[in-house]
């Protein structure tokens, strides 16, 4: 899975659309009015920026060290940065799908899918 297959994959969770806040180069996915997923290249690699819960992200540091680190001007603790290109599809689907439910969580009601 490259970032614009997690892209592709993150647009299809209900109530996700798709942006570039930052101008036509730089999409995101969103529900309601949040970002879950900041999918891109860097270096000639994918890599995705999620959400998740500070365990979750220490976790996910610790376990692939090379591949998971600081989501660059996002809060550290609960945002990480994963180059997936050589991460099994299961997974970086698990990382976007948990990113997902975070942000959803924390909508206001009226924000809320379904």
């Amino acid at each position: 899975m490259d970032s614009d297959d997690a892209l592709r994959y993150a647009l299809d969770k209900p109530g996700a659309w798709p942006d570039s806040p930052w101008g036509e180069d730089h999409h995101v996915a969103k529900v309601g009015s949040k970002i879950f997923l900041f999918p891109g290249r860097v270096d000639g690699r994918s890599a995705i920026s999620v959400k998740n819960t500070e365990t979750a992200v220490t976790e996910l540091k610790q376990r692939y060290p090379e591949l998971a680190g600081p989501a660059p001007y996002l809060n550290k603790r609960l945002w990480v940065r994963v180059w997936i290109d050589d991460l099994p599809e299961e997974e970086v689907r698990e990382l976007i799908d948990d990113s997902y439910d975070q942000v959803v969580a924390k909508l206001p009601r009226s924000e809320r899918p379904g």
